[in-house]
């Protein structure tokens, strides 16, 4: 598919009267969105990118874990923070906090399958209680931010409750529904269900965005063209392959994947500690090293640098090899 078409699927859009500069955006993900990360996807084509999860009664700790997960500064034009919790009080403290008056919107997690978040009765589990959902809802909005959601289809086939559950979000005030088209128990596996993407985006008026198993282009357009979604949200194959935004969005890609990783280093460097900064590239090289001759071994002398130096000196030296 060209650029001229492609440009007519993906391009800009406005969310409660904030302008994203594209609608293909990346989700947040558990220890691989961070500060650097999403400036390199924003780079990319990327209309906006969450940070990490962040628990809403967490907050009141002020720690530096959670200081790393807000980390932010002017580079970083839209800022968007997703929350998890269950009780609507601890989300409006959160949503008014100092910690977050940098952000300008609050997504709230309503679709996390992992089974300790959903014993807590978050995630997920507010798709089951959607009094409680609205209440939630309504708490953030009163923080006078943009509110989006990211939810599921449902618990199960048999409890399938997405029209209602994204009619409500609508009446209390969301301003956006990202819909993963899968339900609770099918966790990240199966096709995603388009018909219930398309009966969340024909129950509304707000945008509705498209999420699950986009690990290509093909898939992309096929998700935009069975649900009618307003965009879609890239979610670990976004962390896998960062230059399917560039595919998606027609932006130029000037760096190499060495010249992204080292970028990726260097911010982290700035912003983080050596062994946060360890940690991150590390996991980010990996996947960049995928399908590489020799990726296994290159993936045991990257795992024993020790030092930002010596990672840096083994990220040229692999990506001189292989070009």
């Amino acid at each position: 598919m060209d650029n001229a078409i492609n440009n007519k699927i993906f391009g800009p859009v406005m969310i409660g009267g904030i302008k994203f500069s594209s609608n293909v955006l990346m989700a947040p993900l558990a220890g691989y969105t961070c500060f650097p990360f999403r400036l390199m996807v924003k780079e990319l084509g990327a209309g906006s990118a969450y940070t990490e999860m962040v628990s809403a009664d967490a907050l009141k700790y002020n720690d530096r874990a959670t200081h790393n997960l807000l980390y932010t500064d002017d580079r970083e034009k839209l800022k968007c923070v997703q929350l998890l919790g269950a009780v609507p009080e601890t989300f409006e403290k959160a949503a008014k906090s100092g910690l977050l008056e940098k952000f300008d919107v609050i997504d709230i997690n309503m679709g996390c399958p992992v089974p300790n978040v959903i014993k807590s009765g978050e995630g997920c589990a507010l798709m089951d209680d959607i009094p409680r959902a609205s209440k939630i809802i309504e708490a953030c909005k009163r923080s006078g931010k943009v509110v989006s959601i990211k939810c599921r289809v449902g618990m199960n086939k048999k409890r399938i409750v997405i029209e209602e559950f994204a009619r409500m979000c609508e009446v209390s005030g969301a301003d956006m529904i990202t819909v993963h088209g899968r339900t609770r128990d099918m966790m990240y596996d199966g096709e995603p269900l388009f018909d219930l993407i398309k009966l969340a985006k024909d129950s509304v008026n707000i945008p509705v965005f498209a999420n699950g198993g986009i690990d290509s282009k093909e898939k992309a357009y096929e998700m935009m063209r069975q649900t009618g979604a307003d965009g879609i949200m890239l979610a670990r194959y976004g962390f896998e392959n960062p230059i399917l935004f560039s595919e998606l969005t027609g932006r130029e890609i000037t760096d190499t994947k060495a010249g992204l990783l080292l970028k990726q280093l260097d911010i982290a460097n700035e912003c983080f500690d050596e062994l946060y900064v360890l940690t991150y590239v590390k996991k980010l090289a990996s996947y960049f090293m995928k399908k590489m001759p020799g990726t296994k071994q290159y993936k045991l002398e990257l795992y024993k640098c020790g030092s930002v130096s010596e990672l840096r000196k083994l990220i040229e030296e692999i990506f001189r090899v292989n070009g």
